[in-house]
């Protein structure tokens, strides 16, 4: 965790990763961006330590793009445990907002399943998503604001079909218009874990939902 701890804190951020992420390659690349860590470390460089910011590691990661990343039984377990942490930090935060949580890659695939309700989140970031697991943010809480960051051009997850068949996909595509999430730029970023280096709009974006500026 980055920041003074969530009882203190004004705001607070929760980085849900995705896959081939674990304890032990939670900060694998000093000065990385793509990392927990480096994820969690830059939003809360970007908020000026303003918001807490937690990178959580708190379930089961699928390895590599094989059938555990194309299925979502790692993403309900995920799910399970990560309502059980929104939950704690709802109860630890009050009377301050539940924390905005921003979801990479498979992770969103988590936050989807989850389904945070207003007492849990004061919304979700999706960023490098192959899917939430449902069909359109209809199907979500409607209550929890929902934004969805543009894939950059050099995103490999833009090659990966948003479809559900058989077990097999994530859903819906959370970028595209008819989705129904709010839209977010990512001018500046590049690859699939980029979206938290300095300088990028997407970024810049994140720290202003993290700081409840843009709602």
């Amino acid at each position: 965790m980055f920041g003074a701890p969530p009882p203190t804190a004004r705001h607070t951020a929760v980085v849900v990763p995705g896959s081939d992420n674990d304890l032990e390659n939670f900060d694998r690349s000093p000065g990385s961006y793509g990392t927990p860590a480096g994820m969690a470390r830059s939003l809360y460089r970007a908020t000026d330590r303003q918001s807490a910011v937690i990178a959580w590691t708190g379930y089961t990661t699928p390895v590599g793009i094989g059938l555990g990343a194309a299925t979502e039984d790692l993403a309900r377990a995920g799910a399970t445990r990560l309502t059980r942490l929104l939950d704690g930090l709802a109860v630890s935060t009050r009377p301050q907002a539940p924390a905005t949580v921003f979801c990479h890659s498979y992770g969103s695939v988590v936050c989807g399943l989850a389904r945070p309700g207003p007492d849990q989140a004061s919304g979700v970031v999706v960023l490098g998503s192959p899917g939430m697991g449902v069909g359109s943010a209809a199907a979500l809480d409607p209550r929890v604001p929902l934004w969805a960051t543009a894939r950059n051009d050099s995103d490999w997850i833009g090659r990966v079909p948003f479809v559900s068949v058989l077990g097999l996909g994530h859903g819906a595509d959370p970028t595209a218009p008819g989705f129904g999430a709010h839209p977010l730029p990512a001018t500046g970023s590049e690859g699939h874990a980029g979206y938290f280096a300095p300088g990028t709009a997407s970024l810049t974006a994140f720290a202003a939902i993290a700081l409840g500026l843009d709602r």
